[in-house]
């Protein structure tokens, strides 16, 4: 048996469309997914085909094809409780000694 099946996880395999731009003004990808699908805590997606790359200056738009391995309720909880803690190592704060006074 998978540790997938374990977990409760299920699979769900969506169209979507990604936008992908590289230019002086922004360097993004987003990937959109087909009939209002939505993504939730814990939940993986795999976008499927041949890695994109887009020379500087461009910008493209694609259609492929993506799974979604849904999170479990536990897997789904977990996220939940810890999702804050690893937002926060993304955060970088700085104190000056002179706003201290």
């Amino acid at each position: 048996m998978k540790l997938g099946s374990l977990l409760g996880r299920k699979s769900v395999e969506v169209a979507c469309t990604l936008e992908i731009e590289n230019t002086f003004d922004a360097l993004h990808a987003h990937v959109r997914l087909d009939g209002g699908v939505v993504v939730n805590p814990g939940d993986e997606v795999l976008v499927h085909g041949e890695p994109v790359q887009v020379p500087f200056g461009e910008s493209r738009t694609l259609r492929r094809r993506a799974t979604i391995r849904r999170a479990g309720p536990v897997e789904r909880l977990w996220t939940r409780m810890t999702g804050d803690f690893e937002f926060m190592e993304l955060c970088e704060f700085s104190f000056s000694g002179d706003q201290l006074r």
